[in-house]
């Protein structure tokens, strides 16, 4: 019982010293030796050199390719189609036959306007002649004197003559106007490719075996030009300029980089984005560069390169601080660390051009 009582004093006076031994370190710091003071202040600061390199603004976008050049298929006429020249996904050629179509109600009603013309004429005609028979020849009327009622029945006559001759040219005309309608569709009714390249249906599960006037049938794409459609928000609109390059990225191919260029930049804001407090959209068209991995639908991501500086003297910007509106960064001298007031250039997230106040090899340092 005795030595159970000793190990627990004993224990208790380790603690003991243990705590003071503890509290004394903590009141009582080591001092640096002499020079160590410096190395560990200047061990805990971040330098950066400055250096010159090219400095680039960009903006990113993302979109969906498209095809840059489609050609929409209309029917000329309502009819049957008598046969198919081309399948969906076929290539075709400009002024290739695609499909003909039965243009036999249309000959007929060609026929009919020609009819209704000749009649017209037939009957222009026959007026001419009565009334050329009924007209008084004053050489062969002698000196006979012509009643007052006489004169107001062939001026009434004449008057008619003339109302009817303009309400047959007003008719005229517009069977003339109706029959070269129809005679041109006529002429499309064995229809010819518009253009080069690859023909879709409109619904490729269903070919059709007729057609109605000016429904769409399908499109001719040309898969040799495709773009990339994207938005750009307010804050954006006025960096982008036609001809700026483009590096586009395939979303579903990663390593696949493609080069295009900015073909235009919409004046407008998209419909819906002009109202309200949110800001409003651009649409932006990139065009791109052949691949014949690239096809319609795709998820693209493109860099547009909107300004660049090459060979600028360039620091960090984390490194660059502002007061007011002057900019300054911390240069590492001799004599420690001081303030240096500079004048900037271009300016990214990274990178920030330095003008005036550095030089290459400089260091500055971030406390």
């Amino acid at each position: 019982m005795g030595k159970k009582k000793i190990w627990g004093l004993t224990a208790t006076a380790v603690v003991i010293c243990g705590i003071s031994t503890l509290l004394y370190i903590t009141s009582h710091p080591r001092q640096p030796r002499s020079g160590e003071a410096a190395g560990t202040a200047a061990g805990s600061l971040l330098q950066f050199k400055v250096t010159q390199e090219d400095v680039v603004n960009t903006i990113e976008v993302k979109g969906k390719s498209s095809y840059q050049k489609e050609t929409r298929i209309y029917a000329p006429f309502t009819g049957e189609i008598k046969t198919w020249n081309v399948a969906d996904g076929s290539q075709v050629k400009k002024g290739e036959l695609m499909f003909q179509l039965d243009d036999t109600p249309l000959q007929s009603e060609i026929a009919s306007l020609l009819n209704s013309l000749k009649k017209q004429q037939l009957e222009t005609d026959l007026a001419n002649f009565k009334a050329a028979g009924t007209t008084l020849d004053p050489a062969a009327a002698g000196t006979g004197s012509v009643s007052e009622a006489e004169a107001r029945q062939r001026f009434a006559d004449s008057e008619g003559r003339k109302i009817q001759d303009q309400l047959n040219a007003v008719n005229n005309e517009s069977l003339q106007l109706q029959l070269a309608k129809k005679q041109e569709k006529a002429g499309q009714a064995a229809f010819l490719a518009p253009e080069d390249g690859i023909f879709l249906f409109e619904d490729s599960s269903k070919i059709p075996q007729s057609v109605e006037e000016s429904v769409r049938i399908g499109k001719i794409v040309d898969t040799t030009k495709l773009q990339l459609v994207c938005t750009i928000g307010e804050f954006d609109v006025f960096k982008i300029k036609p001809d700026m390059p483009v590096e586009v990225k395939v979303d579903a191919l990663k390593q696949m980089k493609l080069q295009g260029k900015v073909e235009k930049v919409s004046k407008f804001a998209k419909s819906g984005t002009d109202q309200g407090t949110g800001a409003a959209q651009f649409e932006v068209t990139i065009s791109l560069e052949p691949n014949e991995k690239l096809i319609a639908g795709l998820s693209l991501t493109g860099t547009i390169e909107t300004e660049k500086k090459q060979g600028a003297v360039v620091v960090p910007t984390l490194a660059v601080m502002r007061e007011k509106d002057a900019y300054y960064v911390m240069l590492q001298t001799a004599q420690g660390a001081e303030r240096r007031d500079i004048e900037i250039g271009m300016e990214t997230s990274e990178k920030t051009e330095v003008r005036k106040g550095l030089n290459v090899g400089d260091t500055v340092v971030l406390q």
